[in-house]
Formats: C-alpha cells, sequence, structure tokens
C-alpha cells in the first residue's frame, strides 16, 4: 500500500487523537489543538486513508521540542517514525534549532541512532486511587494574574526559554491545581496541570526549593482528583517515595535528550516536574 507525507492540521485532528490512543497515551483533543497551535506537524497517510503515523515540533525560543513521534501498531517497523524524524530533524536545521526531546526507553535506542544525547531523566507515576490524601500545606495558594510576570521569570530560567503560550493554557485547563508557593512574600514555585484522555496530569512544577515543591504537590493533590499522571524527576527520591506511599505506582522513565548540543537548556535544578513528554 502506498503512502504519503503531508503537514498535520484541524482536518486531521480525530487521526491523531487515534494514534495516542492507540499507543495508550494520555493526549486528548485539547493537547493536540495546542501543539498543532504552538508548532507545526507531520503526517503519513496510507492510500486508503489511515493516519498512520506522526510527529510534532514546538518551538522555543532557540530550540523545539521533537513531539508525538507515533506509528500505528499494526504499521510499525516500516520505517515511518524514521522518516517523519528525519523530515523534523531538516526542519529544524534550516530554522537553526536545537533538537530536544524526552524518550521512552524504547525510542531512545532510536533517538542514540539518530544522533541524540542523554542529559538527565525523570519517572512517571500514576495514581488509581489514594491511599491517603495529604493535607494542604501553608504558603500555597491559587495562581492569581499578577504572579504571571514572577512565574513566567522563573519558568524561562528553569526551561531555557519562554513558553508563555503554552503555561497560560495549561493554566485554564485545570484550574484546581493552578498554584503557586511563596517564601518571605516572593514566589518560590508554581505548579499547573490538565485533563487528558486517561488521567489528569500534574505538571510541570517548578520550584526553587524542594520544600516548595512538596507543598505545592500536597496542596494539587488535596483538590485534584484520581486518576493521576505526575513525572517527577530522578533527583528527588523524597518526593517519590512520598507519592509512594500515597498510592502512586511507578509506571515509565523517560529520558530528555539533545541533538547537536552539549546539555539541555535552561537549569535543571529548578525543574521537579516536566509539562511531560510531549510539552517539555
Amino acid at each position: 500500500m502506498g503512502s504519503s507525507e503531508h503537514a498535520l492540521g484541524e482536518a486531521q485532528l480525530a487521526a491523531c487523537l487515534a494514534l495516542s490512543q492507540a499507543a495508550h497515551w494520555n493526549q486528548n483533543a485539547a493537547d493536540w489543538r495546542l501543539m498543532l497551535g504552538i508548532g507545526r506537524g507531520w503526517g503519513i497517510t496510507l492510500d486508503d486513508g489511515t493516519l498512520a503515523a506522526s510527529t510534532v515540533v514546538l518551538p522555543y525560543g532557540g530550540f523545539a521540542w521533537i513531539s508525538m513521534v507515533l506509528v500505528l501498531p499494526q504499521h510499525r517497523r516500516r520505517g515511518y517514525a524514521s522518516r517523519l524524524l528525519g523530515t523534523a530533524l531538516a526542519d529544524l536545521q534550516r530554522r537553526a534549532l536545537t533538537p530536544i526531546l524526552d524518550a521512552t526507553p524504547a525510542g531512545r535506542e532510536v533517538y542514540v541512532q539518530a544522533g541524540f544525547r542523554d542529559t538527565w531523566g525523570f519517572r512517571r507515576f500514576q495514581l488509581q486511587e489514594f491511599r491517603s490524601v495529604p493535607e494542604p500545606a501553608p504558603g500555597v495558594r491559587p495562581l492569581r494574574e499578577s504572579d504571571w510576570e514572577a512565574l513566567l521569570a522563573l519558568d524561562a530560567k528553569a526551561f531555557g526559554a519562554s513558553r508563555e503560550r503554552l503555561l497560560r493554557a495549561l493554566a485554564l485547563r485545570l484550574p484546581q491545581a493552578a498554584l503557586v508557593a511563596e517564601e518571605r512574600g516572593a514566589l518560590a514555585g508554581f505548579l499547573l496541570g490538565r485533563d487528558g484522555r486517561e488521567a489528569r496530569q500534574l505538571g510541570p512544577m517548578v520550584a526553587r526549593t524542594s520544600a516548595a515543591a512538596r507543598a505545592l504537590l500536597a496542596a494539587a493533590l488535596a483538590a485534584v482528583r484520581a486518576p493521576l499522571y505526575l513525572d517527577v524527576v530522578d533527583r528527588e527520591p523524597g518526593i517519590t517515595a512520598w507519592l509512594e506511599s500515597l498510592g502512586f505506582a511507578f509506571q515509565r522513565p523517560f529520558t530528555r535528550m539533545v541533538h547537536g548540543a552539549p546539555a539541555a537548556p535552561g537549569e535543571a535544578g529548578l525543574v521537579f516536574c516536566p509539562a511531560g513528554p510531549e510539552l517539555g
């Protein structure tokens, strides 16, 4: 059967969602609209009209996130993922944007062969039912419009570029998880979240201290119902042990990888929870 490569847009939204569903990933229609609105995507469609594969890139300043490298299970091992990855890398090279992505263990082997290198890692935890619900911590409150200037400055320092459009969109998706932590009257961290196809997802979470990060999580977990997904950086074993005591279970690891640069941008020590492997 023949195939054609093309740009992704609103007309392919239902087919993109079917790709997420076939892979048991958490993206819903709002996620796909957001990603295609911020960035650009490519797909491979078969002669019978089936969207068999996708790849999306999200530009952030001088770098770009490679996302949603998906192939329908019945059409894998035909080179579709490598073909679209090559399209994405060529596009980013033309625009002088450094490619970055978060890889699953299976995907990591493909990306190493394409020239990506490891930087740091995180692990996804999932919660179906709380064993116990933490008490909200002091110093955490809902996000206000007046917080955005300080929030965006902290996030740009942590992430390495502005992602205001993404963060403002996420703040509307799960308002009860849009929280900030204060220490001595200054912004010490923030947390956002979103609804998903399979579970609500918390993240990104950026904080100046582990104490602020844990306080943000405690407040969010007291307000947001399961099922939940949460990605936590590997350097925080205390937070992951606490989450497991609440009922969270390890799902899978991810590795942040970069192409053509020695390290990922931003100050990784400020990042406690990524927004998700598809968003950065």
